[in-house]
C-alpha cells in the first residue's frame, strides 16, 4: 500500500457514524465543511492542480535511509514513476532559483518565537528563493540529484507496496515522533501534531481505497469500500483528524493569501499562467468560503507561556524526523507522494507558525516553489479525501447493516470508475 503497510491499531466502532458540529479543535463544523469543500474548494483545487505551474514537482527519489539499512526499491510495476524528459516541464523552472545573502538568512531553528500573530505582511512575495524551513528535513532546493515528476502521471493509489518495510515506516513516525497523546493531555502543541499526522495517514488510506487494484489479470481499476471501512470509516477518531487536517492545512493557504496572490506562477505560457493565477485568487477569496468558515483553525492559540519555544523546537525536531523518515519509503510512487505530502505540511507549519512580518521585519514570510506546489497538491488531497469518505460512507453503512459479504470483489465492481 503507498506508505501504509500497517493499520495503527485502534478500537474500532461499529455501526454508522453521522459527525456533527464543530471539528475539534478547529472553527467550523462538519456540515459547514463538506458543504463548502463538495461546492467550492473541490471543484477549484481539481482545476489547479492540473495546470502546468502545479502539475511538476522536483522530488529527489533515490535517497540514503538515515535510520535503518536500506531494502532496496521496490519492484512492483505500480510502485514505479515516470519522471518528465527534459523538454516536458516548464523552461522557467530550469531557472536557478535565488537565494538570500548571509546576512538575509534567518536561523529560526532554536529561536521560535512563543507568540503567534494571525496575520502576513502584503507585500511579501520577493521572487521565488532558496528559504530553509526549519520543520522539514529535506530543503528540496536545486541539485543535480532532484528530478521532476508530472504528478498528473503518477498518481496517488494503490502500489501493493506491504510487509515489513512498510509497517516500519508507520511504526516509526508515530512511537518514535508522533506518540498518541493520553487522555487528558494537556499540550495541545504535541496533540495538534499527532493528529496533523493521522489525519494525513487517513487520507491515504482513503486515497488506496478509492484508487484500488480490483483485478491484476485484466488491469481492473476501482473501489474497495471494504478497505475503506476497515482502515477509516470505523475508526471515528481517524475520520476526525482528517477533517481536522483538511482545516489546518486550509487556513494556511487562506492565511498566506497575499503572498500567494502575488506569487509568479510562470511557466512560459501566458495563458495556463493567467488561469493558474486567477483559480488560485478565486479559491482564497470565494465569498461563501469567507463567509461560512473564514478561520478554519485558530493558531493563536498556540505556543503560549515560556517554554513555547523550547516546545517549538520539540516539535519541530519530531517533525524534521518524520520528514526524514520518508526517504526510508521501498515504494519509488509512495516515496513520491509520502515527500511531497509530508513537505506540504511542513509548508502549512511553516505559514501558520511564522513570525508576524510588520511587527518583526526580519521575519518575513518565505516560501521556495516547490513548497507552494506542495502545499496546494495536498490541500487537493484532503479535500478528495474528505469528498469520498462524506459520499462512500453511507454505502457503507446500509451494507454493515444488511449484513452481507457484499464488501466482496464482485460487490466492489459495481463501483468501478474504469
Amino acid at each position: 500500500m503507498t506508505l501504509l503497510g500497517s493499520t495503527i491499531s485502534s478500537c474500532p466502532c461499529k455501526g454508522s457514524q453521522k459527525y456533527t458540529g464543530i471539528v475539534e479543535d478547529c472553527c467550523c463544523d462538519y456540515e459547514t465543511v463538506d458543504s463548502l469543500n463538495k461546492e467550492v474548494l473541490h471543484p477549484i483545487l481539481q482545476k489547479l492542480v492540473t495546470t502546468p505551474f502545479f502539475r511538476y514537482f522536483k522530488v529527489k527519489l533515490w535517497c540514503d535511509c538515515p535510520f535503518w539499512p536500506d531494502d532496496g526499491m521496490c519492484r512492483l510495476r505500480d510502485c514505479s514513476v515516470c519522471e518528465c524528459p527534459e523538454g516536458e516541464f516548464p523552461e522557467p523552472f530550469k531557472k536557478p532559483v535565488s537565494g538570500l545573502s548571509a546576512d538575509d538568512m534567518m536561523c529560526q531553528e532554536g529561536k521560535p518565537q512563543a507568540a503567534v500573530d494571525r496575520t502576513i505582511d502584503t507585500k511579501v512575495f520577493r521572487g521565488w528563493r532558496v528559504v530553509d524551513n526549519p520543520w522539514t528535513n529535506d530543503d528540496e532546493t536545486d541539485n543535480e540529484e532532484m528530478t521532476y515528476v508530472n504528478l498528473q502521471l503518477n498518481p496517488e493509489r494503490y502500489t501493493g507496496y506491504s510487509g515489513p518495510s512498510a509497517r516500519r515506516i508507520w511504526e516509526a513516525i508515530y512511537a518514535e515522533n508522533c506518540p498518541k497523546y493520553p487522555s487528558g493531555e494537556t499540550c495541545p502543541e504535541k496533540k495538534v501534531l499527532y493528529k496533523l499526522i493521522s489525519g494525513l495517514h487517513s487520507s491515504i488510506s482513503v486515497h488506496i481505497a478509492s484508487d484500488y487494484l480490483v483485478e491484476e489479470a485484466s488491469n481492473l481499476w476501482g473501489h474497495n469500500l471494504e478497505l475503506l471501512n476497515d482502515r477509516v470509516l470505523r475508526h471515528p477518531e481517524r475520520v476526525r483528524n482528517l477533517y481536522f487536517t483538511f482545516l489546518f492545512v486550509l487556513r494556511a493557504v487562506t492565511k498566506a493569501k497575499d503572498y500567494l496572490e502575488q506569487a509568479e506562477y510562470s511557466t512560459g505560457s501566458s495563458v495556463e499562467d493567467l488561469r493558474a493565477q486567477s483559480l488560485v485568487k478565486e479559491l482564497l477569496y470565494n465569498p461563501k468560503l469567507q463567509a461560512a468558515c473564514p478561520l478554519p483553525f485558530d493558531e493563536a492559540k498556540l505556543w503560549k507561556g515560556q517554554s513555547g519555544p523550547e516546545l517549538m523546537h520539540q516539535i519541530q525536531k519530531q517533525f524534521r524526523n518524520i520528514s526524514a523518515i520518508m526517504d526510508c519509503v521501498g515504494c519509488e510512487k509512495c516515496r513520491l507522494w509520502g515527500k511531497l505530502q509530508v513537505l506540504g505540511l511542513g509548508t502549512a507549519l511553516k505559514i501558520l507558525f511564522s513570525v508576524d512580518g510588520q511587527t518583526h521585519p526580519d521575519h518575513q514570510l518565505q516560501l521556495q516553489r516547490n513548497e507552494v506546489i506542495a502545499l496546494v497538491n495536498l490541500l487537493n488531497r484532503l479535500s478528495e479525501s474528505v469528498k469520498f469518505v462524506k459520499e462512500m460512507g453511507p454505502s457503507v453503512d446500509r451494507s454493515l447493516k444488511m449484513k452481507m459479504p457484499s464488501l466482496s470483489i464482485a460487490w466492489v465492481k459495481g463501483f468501478l470508475r474504469f
